[in-house]
């Protein structure tokens, strides 16, 4: 499965221990850390983290970094998308690929979205 997540705290700590020039950009680097230390295949971007794996795998270290980020606050908002397709992996660069070869062909007057 391929999971993209977003994960931020808000609110003030509930044990007052964070930080005093603690923002986002800490908490997300908490949560991110977690995610390539897992092993899995993973890519971070301006808005999002994705991790490919198995669901328990997956749903373990979406957790563990969730967890990771309620220190920084006291709510934590998780956005979660997931594309559950048994018996495929490799399909976090899978997909990218096939979309750009898609692309080329559509610009190499291949088969495409009518104009």
């Amino acid at each position: 499965m391929l999971v993209a997540f977003s994960v931020a705290p808000s609110g003030d700590p509930a044990n007052g221990q964070a930080p005093g020039d603690a923002s986002v950009h800490d908490a997300v680097a908490a949560a991110v850390r977690i995610v390539r230390e897992s092993g899995l295949p993973n890519r971070t971007s301006s808005m999002f983290t994705e991790i490919e794996g198995e669901w328990d795998e997956v749903m373990d270290v979406v957790k563990r970094a969730t967890d990771a980020v309620g220190g920084y606050g006291s709510r934590v908002s998780l956005v979660l998308k997931a594309d559950i397709r048994p018996g495929y992996s490799g399909e976090l660069t899978g997909k990218v690929e096939r979309l750009e070869d898609a692309i080329g062909a559509q610009e190499a007057g291949g088969p495409g979205l009518a104009e």
